[in-house]
């Protein structure tokens, strides 16, 4: 429906949203670990889809898209548990265990993993190539996982699991992606955020209560929780939303790439944690893996590619 205003725009016009967005991604890395060191891993994930459902809904009153989410509410709902609910609830207790800059390299397998799904459910062709890249870029995920650190940067027993919890974590978001171009096309993306972030909500209201914490978290982590709510996840959904309407969904897709650099540097700056070169070289092939099965490096060659990677 906005297919080709986002490729008459130029960089410029899109290029510090893109920026933006990806620092905003890669920083919820660091506020889910301050969150979830103090309330857990269940409440982070719940306050966290709670409290941006609060934040959205006005929003989608006022833009008056009630009425999209009200008739397609079933199938916003259920895309919430799928692509918010479950996988915050994963991050956030991976992130107790590994390292935030490794977990968002693990994330950057999103697109690895949806062109996969895309092929399973959809039936989306995968060329030589990309299934080139897909070879690639699990190679790289299984190098990473064999030196894997722990939350201190060393080796730590829970490390796997942890890795475990984000690919399956990835694993929903690309499941996420199928069921929305399958159930929600058409459908106005702010209603679509709102509506997914309100199902979430209500997925994780009882574990979030089950499992409060009995010692009252301290200011630090409810910033953290607050920060991670309206700037990681309700604005960030209204930027990733005009990115695509602006720049087209093969570079919106690009923001994932871009997150690790950013929640790289925030991990090694503010919570001390180790880079170290191993990680960097992993990330190097997992990208280079996921650019190859999206067919992101053929969009200039081929435009048609553009429409079908998301």
């Amino acid at each position: 429906m906005s297919s080709s205003p986002p490729a008459s725009l130029p960089v410029t016009a899109w290029l510090g949203e893109f920026v933006l967005l990806s620092g905003l991604w890669g920083a919820s890395f660091l506020f889910m670990r301050m969150g979830a060191s103090e309330f857990g891993p269940l409440p982070t994930a719940g306050l966290r889809v709670l409290l941006a459902t609060v934040f959205l809904c006005p929003i989608l009153l006022h833009q008056g898209q009630w009425p999209a989410l009200r008739r397609h509410w079933k199938p916003a709902l259920l895309s919430g548990l799928v692509n918010s609910a479950i996988p915050f609830a994963l991050y956030s207790w991976a992130v107790l265990h590994i390292t935030t800059g490794l977990a968002s390299i693990l994330n950057a397998t999103v697109p690895l993993f949806g062109a996969l799904v895309a092929w399973m459910w959809l039936g989306e062709r995968i060329n030589r190539l990309r299934w080139l890249g897909l070879g690639i870029g699990f190679v790289g995920v299984a190098l990473l996982a064999w030196r894997a650190p722990g939350g201190t940067g060393t080796p730590s027993a829970l490390a796997p699991w942890a890795m475990a919890a984000c690919l399956g974590a990835t694993t929903c978001y690309a499941v996420a992606a199928s069921f929305a171009r399958r159930y929600l096309v058409g459908v106005p993306p702010l209603a679509t955020a709102t509506g997914s972030q309100l199902g979430a909500a209500l997925g994780l209201f009882v574990p979030m209560l089950w499992f409060w914490p009995a010692a009252m978290p301290g200011p630090r982590a409810w910033a953290a929780i607050v920060a991670i709510a309206i700037l990681c996840t309700g604005i960030a959904y209204i930027l990733y939303f005009r990115l695509i309407a602006h720049a087209g969904p093969s570079r919106a897709l690009a923001v994932t790439f871009m997150a690790p650099v950013f929640a790289v540097f925030y991990g090694a700056v503010l919570l001390h944690e180790a880079v170290t070169p191993w990680m960097l070289g992993c990330a190097a092939v997992i990208v280079a893996g996921t650019l190859l099965s999206t067919g992101l490096i053929r969009t200039r060659t081929v435009p048609a590619v553009q429409d079908k990677s998301l």
